[in-house]
């Protein structure tokens, strides 16, 4: 039951901290590459076999409560940023 109470911590933590709007900032910005590279075996949830790069991170970041939002994501813009 405690673990119910920490996922609902984090998930108000994320929210307060407007993470999936970062994230879907990160996913329009065409100058980083943010195409879906993770596959799923559940075709139920994800049809395309494919999950969405803002699913993807925001189940990290609630699989890893004690990590810096905030850093994440900036260093998950530094690995995004293509180069040419």
């Amino acid at each position: 039951m405690a673990n119910h109470f920490i996922n609902e911590a984090v998930a108000k933590r994320l929210l307060e901290g407007r993470v999936r709007e970062k994230l879907i900032e990160l996913e329009r910005n065409p100058a980083l590459n943010t195409k879906p590279s993770s596959y799923s075996a559940n075709s139920a949830v994800y049809p395309s076999g494919q999950i969405p790069f803002v699913e993807k991170h925001m189940a990290y970041l609630m699989a890893h409560p004690k990590l810096d939002h905030d850093q994440y994501i900036a260093n998950l813009r530094l690995m995004l940023k293509t180069r040419n």
